[in-house]
C-alpha cells in the first residue's frame, strides 16, 4: 500500500533529510513539498542533492496544501506548526519535527520557549524505556506524533536504561555534547558561519537555559526518575552534522560494573537502531553519518563512582528525520525499519 506524503519546510536541513529518506521508502509517495520564502522554486534548485524528486515544486505552507495527504511531516521552526495542525484532519498522520508538541508541561513551554502552547502529542522515541515497556507501544496507531529534539533524545537514550534499572542516581546527571551546526537549521546565523566555527569549538546555551532540558527531564521521568536534574552543555564543533554526547551519572552505591553493563545491554538488546558497543569500545560521529542508528559506549569510572556513556548519532537522521519516519512506520503498522538504514557513510 502506498501512502501519500506532504513535507512542510522542505527547503531546510531537516526537511531535506526527510525527503532523502522518504525517496527510498517503498510505502511512501512524496506528492507535496512546501516552503516559506522559497515557495515557487523547484525543489531541485533548493535541494540539489535530491535528484529523484526533481519533478516537485515548492508551494506555500498552508493547511490547504497539506490537507488531503495520508501523512504530513512538519519541519518548521518552533511556534510555526501548532497553528497549522489544528486545521488538519484528525485521521491524517501528522509528525511534527519541531518543538511545538513535545512538552507535557505548559509551564516548561512558557519558561523555555514562550508563546502559544499547543499541547503534547505522542513522543517519538520508540526505544525509550518507560513504565511497562518502551515508548514504542504508545506510538502504534497514533495520528499525532512529536518527533524529538536531537540533543534531547540522545541524552535520554544515553541515561534512561540506568535510571530504569536503578543503577544510577538521577539527581546529579551531567551531559556535554559536541554538535554540528546543522542542528540549528538552515537560516543564516552569525555564530554558525563557516568563518566562525572552522578551527573552533563554541559552547552555547550554557547554564541550564537550553530548550531541550525540560524535554530530557520529561523522558527521564517516564523512565522512572521522580525529579531528575541535569547539567547540560552543548558545544558547536566544525562538523556539518552529528552529535557526540558524553553523559555521566553517579553510580548507586554497591552497584557492580557488570550490573551497569547489563542494564544497558538488556534495554537495547533487541533494538534495530540503538546498539551498545562491546566493553572498551566507544563510537565516533563518523560511524553513524547518514544512518538511523545511535551507538553507545559505556564505562564505569571507579575512582569517582560515576557511569560514563558516550553516544553518537547523526542529528539529522536518528536525531530528527529518521526518528520521524521510524515513528510513522509504527503508527501505520509498517515494519519499523522500512526505508531506514543502519549503515553509515565512510570515510
Amino acid at each position: 500500500m502506498s501512502f501519500s506524503v506532504a513535507v512542510a519546510g522542505a527547503s531546510g536541513y531537516a526537511g531535506g533529510e526527510l525527503l532523502r529518506l522518504l525517496a527510498g521508502h517503498p510505502d511512501f509517495e512524496v506528492r507535496t513539498v512546501t516552503a516559506h520564502s522559497n515557495a515557487g522554486q523547484r525543489l531541485i534548485d533548493v535541494q540539489p542533492h535530491l535528484r529523484s524528486l526533481a519533478h516537485l515544486t515548492l508551494v506555500d505552507t498552508t493547511p490547504e496544501t497539506l490537507a488531503g495527504h495520508d501523512v504530513v511531516f512538519l519541519a518548521l521552526p518552533h511556534g510555526a506548526s501548532g497553528a497549522l495542525t489544528a486545521h488538519l484532519p484528525a485521521d491524517t498522520l501528522v509528525v511534527d519535527c519541531g518543538a511545538d508538541h513535545r512538552l507535557e508541561s505548559e509551564t516548561d513551554w512558557a519558561a523555555f520557549y514562550g508563546g502559544d502552547y499547543f499541547g503534547a502529542w505522542t513522543y517519538g522515541v520508540p526505544e525509550l524505556p518507560v513504565a511497562g515497556g518502551t515508548q514504542r507501544a504508545r506510538l502504534a496507531g497514533s495520528r499525532r506524533i512529536a518527533a524529538p529534539g536531537c540533543n534531547a533524545s540522545t541524552v535520554a537514550l544515553a541515561l534512561a536504561p540506568g535510571i530504569r534499572a536503578g543503577v544510577i542516581e538521577p539527581d546529579d546527571l551531567v551531559a556535554v555534547l559536541a554538535v554540528g551546526p546543522s542542528g540549528a537549521g538552515k537560516s543564516l546565523k552569525l555564530p554558525n558561519l563557516a568563518s566562525e566555527i572552522l578551527g573552533s569549538a563554541n559552547p552555547y546555551a550554557v547554564g541550564g537555559v537550553h530548550r531541550h532540558i525540560p524535554e530530557i527531564q520529561q523522558s527521564l521521568r517516564w523512565a522512572g526518575a521522580a525529579h531528575p536534574t541535569i547539567s547540560f552543555t552543548p558545544v558547536i564543533v566544525p562538523m556539518s552534522r552529528g552529535i557526540l554526547c558524553t553523559a555521566t551519572a553517579r553510580l548507586v552505591p554497591g552497584t557492580s560494573a557488570a550490573a551497569v553493563r547489563a542494564a544497558w545491554e538488556q534495554t537495547y538488546s533487541d533494538e534495530p537502531f540503538v546498539h551498545v558497543l562491546p566493553e572498551g569500545r566507544f563510537p565516533r560521529t563518523a560511524d553513524v553519518l547518514g544512518a538511523n542508528t545511535a551507538l553507545i559506549g559505556l564505562a564505569v569510572d571507579e575512582a569517582v563512582g560515576r557511569v560514563v556513556t558516550i553516544t553518537a548519532v547523526d542529528n539529522l537522521t536518528k536525531g530528527t528525520a529518521g526518528a520521524a519516519i521510524q515513528c510513522a512506520n509504527l503508527a501505520l503498522g509498517l515494519p519499523e525499519t522500512t526505508g531506514l538504514c543502519t549503515n553509515g557513510v565512510a570515510p
